[in-house]
């Protein structure tokens, strides 16, 4: 195997004072900066005391090593203060920015607790190149306090490597450019790095130049992650390395264990619907993605996934939305263990009922829409969103019915219902710039008693032919109440066809 020729590229992202600069940001936000010239360290407990963990650039200018006992080097630097470190949160946060790194490729983890690994492959063009990503990464973790040091290159061993004794944002398409970089660039032990000193091998590429056999038979039994030779192999592309990205932690999961498999998970569903239910209530908050996971005794799993259109967690509501989504699960040898899990959630807080004990009508709407998707498909069920255009029949797309986009807002000068096509009346007698006084419109003569407009709308000249002609539009008004939208097509004498048509577009309600 060649990763050059795989065309991978692997990003990673060095934290090299991440606790420091973690301590500094918060100490920053809650009681104010720490002068730049103050000796700061971080301990840890060791083997003989408090040892220190990270320190700040006063610290190391002073004298101060990691790893040091904190005694000794206030030995050193009497000015020198010791803060307790937090590991723990350290590899929180270090968990977060793993997350939070996948905006630059969709793989992602953790390597030790000072670097991140992301797996960029054919997405360097979205941020303009590889070296405008780099910045970009560089750029975002500087925004939030925290210093990286970056590279990118074909394999994780080659970035690894780079990330740490390259030059800055280095790019390389070549993992033999870690040869002249020192040993500690394969990621070994410092009990394996100093037996390869002691063996003369100070860089990377003596390591690749002498002959493999002696090597193997003195490392044959070291463990796969502290071997010279699986890590030069790794590093040049010979031996895969794939990135076990994890999946986010979910908030809100109910699972179900079983003693004996079982071919439908049909009768655990409401349960685990109600456990569900009650952790979002206990924290004001309701699903949008629902995903029941059944796992098989062979080890395959399958997922059924269900959508709402808005915040819920009413145990009955979301049971019903799985009925029929079951029928077609393969059940194999049986499923051993069941788990619910709400994907997406957002803020619900607890509705109370009117005195007249209904419930808000845009629940019961939400409700009914989220039970024909259930049982038509997605596909099947849209709702009108506002588009840009100012031609009423061009004012309005349809999409999903699931989507969150608020509902276009009705305007109080036009009607809620559109004719799709306009209706042409025959105009019998018409008042000058003004709406005809007695037309026809499906078999009925009307006399118009009150009126309001025009309207004028004019063609959009992007969209339309160039003979399309202007449109005059009234909201008139008959003997009996009725409110109706018309409008005149053309002018005359407007050179784009012969005498104005009318047109009824729509009614008001």
């Amino acid at each position: 195997m060649n990763a050059g020729k795989t065309g991978r590229r692997i990003a990673f992202v060095f934290l090299p004072s991440l606790p420091i600069e973690r301590w500094r940001n918060r100490r920053r936000r809650m009681e104010g900066a720490v002068p730049d010239d103050v000796p700061v360290v971080l301990s840890a407990e060791g083997h003989h005391g408090p040892v220190v963990h990270d320190l700040n650039e006063a610290a190391r200018s002073a004298g101060v090593r990691r790893g040091a006992r904190v005694v000794d080097m206030r030995a050193l630097c009497p000015a020198l203060q010791a803060v307790p470190a937090s590991p723990r949160g350290d590899a929180a946060a270090l968990t977060r920015l793993m997350f939070w790194a996948r905006r630059w490729g969709p793989h992602s983890a953790t390597d030790g607790a000072d670097g991140l690994v992301v797996d960029t492959t054919g997405t360097a063009h979205l941020f303009g190149g590889e070296a405008a990503l780099l910045s970009d990464i560089e750029a975002r973790f500087a925004g939030a306090g925290v210093t990286a040091r970056l590279a990118l290159a074909p394999t994780w061993g080659a970035a690894w490597g780079l990330a740490r004794f390259g030059p800055a944002r280095a790019v390389s398409h070549d993992p033999a450019d870690l040869y002249p970089l020192p040993i500690a660039a394969l990621r070994l032990s410092e009990e394996t790095l100093l037996l390869l000193r002691r063996l003369g091998l100070r860089r990377v590429g003596d390591l690749a130049a002498i002959p493999r056999l002696p090597l193997m038979r003195r490392f044959g039994r070291a463990p796969a992650w502290d071997n010279p030779l699986t890590r030069l192999d790794q590093a040049m592309g010979r031996l895969a390395e794939p990135i076990g990205a994890p999946e986010p932690p979910l908030d809100f999961v109910a699972q179900a264990r079983l003693a004996e498999p079982v071919m439908d998970p049909t009768a655990w569903l409401p349960g685990l619907v109600q456990d569900l239910a009650a952790q979002m209530a206990r924290q004001d908050r309701g699903c949008r993605r629902l995903c029941l996971s059944v796992f098989r005794v062979d080890g395959r799993r399958r997922d059924v996934r269900v959508a709402t259109a808005a915040p819920s967690r009413e145990a009955g509501h979301l049971l019903r939305l799985f009925q029929g989504r079951l029928d077609g699960l393969d059940p194999g040898f049986g499923f051993d263990l069941i788990r619910l899990a709400a994907e997406a959630t957002e803020p619900l807080a607890t509705a109370q009922v009117g005195l007249d004990g209904n419930a808000d009508t845009a629940l019961h709407l939400s409700r009914l829409i989220d039970r024909l998707v259930s049982r038509f498909g997605a596909d099947a069920v849209s709702r009108p969103l506002p588009f840009e255009s100012h031609l009423p029949e061009r004012s309005q797309t349809r999409a999903d019915a699931l989507r969150d986009d608020p509902p276009p807002a009705p305007r109080p000068d036009r009607p809620l219902r559109l004719f799709d096509p306009p209706e042409e009346v025959r105009v019998l007698y018409a008042v000058p710039e003004g709406p005809p006084a007695l037309f026809v419109w499906r078999r009925q003569r009307i006399a118009v008693t009150r009126h309001a407009g025009p309207e004028r709308i004019a063609p959009e000249w992007w969209r339309d032919s160039p003979g399309t002609r202007l449109r005059d539009y009234f909201r008139i008004e008959d003997a009996t109440g009725r409110r109706l939208w018309l409008y005149r097509e053309g002018l005359a004498g407007d050179g784009r066809g012969g005498m104005p048509r009318w047109f009824v577009h729509g009614v008001f309600a």
